[in-house]
């Protein structure tokens, strides 16, 4: 757990450096978003929709960087609502594999000493963690879906806490890209 904040630290470091070094070089004059329109033109909502579902799994597909990219190109609302309701949907697809197939599934995706760890924190920490996780983007509140479906945690309950941090956190990503994309002259 110690090591998935130190990373979440990392990361946002190494993004504002990213961000600083993108304005320096311009890259809003760059193909790199032309690319990124052009995937908007052709894949649109539905495009994001299904990466963030595929993301909200155990993939590392990036949706956090995915929505900060796609807000400069599409409407800032409908964006929250795709990618928090894609990413939500995925992480019930960990839910429910864990909740249906129980421990033989969850040792083969998680190590039995991090499942051992994460069960003691989430017995002695449960919903902070969960809520603190869903809130960071670099954090993997994935795993923690395989551990809610693995302790059998209610479905409304588990629903809830995964849609509402991820709705705050892709809204200020959103809003967010728009205002880099603004910087960098995208838009």
């Amino acid at each position: 757990m110690r090591s998935s904040i130190k990373l979440a630290i990392i990361a946002t470091i190494a993004g504002v450096i990213v961000i600083w070094l993108l304005k320096i070089f311009n890259i809003a004059a760059t193909p790199l978003f032309s690319n990124i329109g052009t995937f908007l033109a052709n894949y649109g909502l539905a495009g994001i929709f299904l990466i963030t579902i595929a993301a909200g799994t155990i993939l590392p597909l990036g949706s956090p960087a995915l929505v900060v990219a796609a807000s400069p190109f599409v409407n800032p609302i409908l964006l929250i609502l795709v990618a928090t309701t894609g990413f939500t949907i995925g992480m019930t697809i960990n839910y429910a594999l864990a909740y249906r197939l129980g421990r033989p599934y969850i040792q083969k995706r998680i190590p039995a000493e991090h499942l051992e760890e994460i069960t003691h924190a989430w017995n002695k920490w449960g919903w902070i963690i969960y809520i603190t996780f869903g809130l960071i983007p670099v954090l993997p509140v994935e795993l923690l879906a395989f551990i809610c479906g693995f302790l059998k945690t209610r479905t409304t309950t588990f629903l809830t806490l995964s849609f509402a941090p991820r709705l705050i956190t892709f809204t200020i990503l959103t809003y967010f890209g728009q205002h880099i994309g603004t910087w960098l002259g995208a838009t």
